[in-house]
């Protein structure tokens, strides 16, 4: 009930990301859904069957990803002081967090039960009743056991995902606020008492009069350097070659993709799966060699600024920012393959494709306004200091500039190397 209550009394820009979640959780619902109306169908190409509800897999995977970003950014789930004297804790409020997800996903999950049952022809009343009642298998009646087993796949996967991300972590102060101020107040006044002494009777002062006072409180540490490079780049280039190996195998190693796509089988699809956990893996420490570069060379306060932020920011937004050069390089090289014939391409296959795009693009954004607010008392702190607007904004312009000019053509190189087998 109290989550609930936290996400009816939401912003409206949190309240859209919500509802964005739902719409992925929809559409991925519809395609499972799909999947199990054409085992239905087919009941005797069971290898059809299998190779399309793993390619939903892709679809999930998105869906489950952009749900974790935007629990992320959930301000309800925001650890704030005062919280844990009402019992809201962080295990308390990573709950809130799962199960505030689990509802946007369940209520997904409700649409394409319903779009599924009127397509199918069992809910009548509305325009296109009936319509995809051969794909659905609409003469058979809907297992209840694999419906709501599939449906469930979402909530569940994006709950436990997003639980384990608010996990709280040891190490991690509880009370940030009150360490900070009795750190400054004990730098001030001395370690043991408001007055110098050390509770035993004495007197620090009498018997150490050079001594020096506490250390004032330790500035933040910076964040490590990314080190997922090497990794990332050897699983790229095992899906390169998985990739290759699966094109060049012929049309005997496995059944076609769903839609035409690339007319490969599916040791393709693992090969991009492959590729596009290796530029996630590698995605962090791309953006914080691209901070470095703009710190390169005598930099000014601008490229400092800009620089710096990428850095602190690589391990945010790096792992978004790989999987969305992935989802380009495989976009441009279809678009490669197919510049000159235009493949039958059929609408499940459209709607897959606009879920991973569109729920990378949208996890991308979400990582942004998470890192927008994370460094807000930063952005204060410059304005209060009497920095201009204008070079905030030209940091942020200059960032993604950047990130464009280091990560564009790398992504061009890896769909042009994806192309080339497929070509073949």
């Amino acid at each position: 009930m109290l989550a609930l209550r936290l996400a009816r009394g939401a912003r409206p820009a949190v309240q859209l990301r919500r509802f964005l979640v739902a719409v992925a959780s929809a559409g991925t619902g519809f395609l499972l859904l799909c999947a199990l109306g054409f085992a239905m169908g087919h009941p005797h190409d069971s290898s059809a069957a299998v190779l399309r509800l793993a390619w939903c897999l892709a679809p999930l995977a998105a869906t489950v990803q952009f749900a974790v970003a935007v629990a992320r950014t959930d301000p309800a789930t925001r650890p704030r002081s005062g919280l844990s004297a009402i019992g809201l804790g962080p295990g308390r409020l990573m709950l809130l967090a799962a199960i505030s997800t689990a509802v946007s996903c369940t209520l997904g999950s409700v649409i394409a039960l319903l779009c599924v049952l009127h397509l199918r022809g069992d809910l009548s009343g509305l325009p296109f009743d009936g319509e995809a009642s051969e794909l659905l298998a609409g003469n058979q009646p809907l297992p209840l056991a694999a419906t709501l087993t599939l449906l469930a796949l979402v909530p569940l996967a994006a709950s436990l995902a997003s639980a384990l991300a608010l996990r709280p972590r040891e190490g991690r102060p509880s009370g940030a606020g009150t360490t900070r101020g009795t750190g400054t107040r004990a730098a001030a006044t001395g370690v043991g008492g408001s007055d110098g002494s050390d509770g035993s009777g004495g007197s620090d002062r009498d018997a150490h009069p050079d001594a020096p006072g506490p250390p004032m409180e330790p500035h933040p540490a910076p964040r490590p350097t990314p080190t997922g490079l090497p990794w990332g780049v050897a699983v790229l280039a095992a899906g390169l070659a998985v990739e290759t190996y699966a094109s060049r195998s012929g049309p005997a190693s496995g059944p076609d993709l769903p839609g035409s796509l690339a007319g490969g089988s599916v040791g393709v699809l693992l090969g991009w799966a492959l590729t596009t956990l290796g530029l996630a893996m590698a995605g962090p420490a791309l953006t914080h060699l691209s901070g470095r570069l703009l710190q390169a060379v005598r930099p000014g306060a601008l490229r400092l600024l800009a620089g710096r932020i990428l850095m602190e920011e690589a391990g945010r937004i790096g792992r978004p920012l790989g999987v969305v050069c992935a989802v380009a390089s495989g976009a441009y090289a279809m678009a490669t393959l197919h510049a000159d014939a235009r493949p039958e391409v059929g609408p499940l296959t459209v709607l897959g494709v606009l879920l991973v795009a569109g729920c990378a693009v949208g996890t991308l954004l979400t990582a942004a306004v998470e890192a927008k607010h994370a460094r807000a008392d930063t952005t204060a702190a410059l304005l209060g200091l009497g920095a201009p607007a204008t070079l905030l904004r030209g940091a942020a312009a200059l960032r993604a500039g950047v990130l464009l000019a280091v990560l564009g053509p790398l992504t061009w190189a890896i769909a042009g190397l994806a192309a080339v087998p497929l070509a073949d």
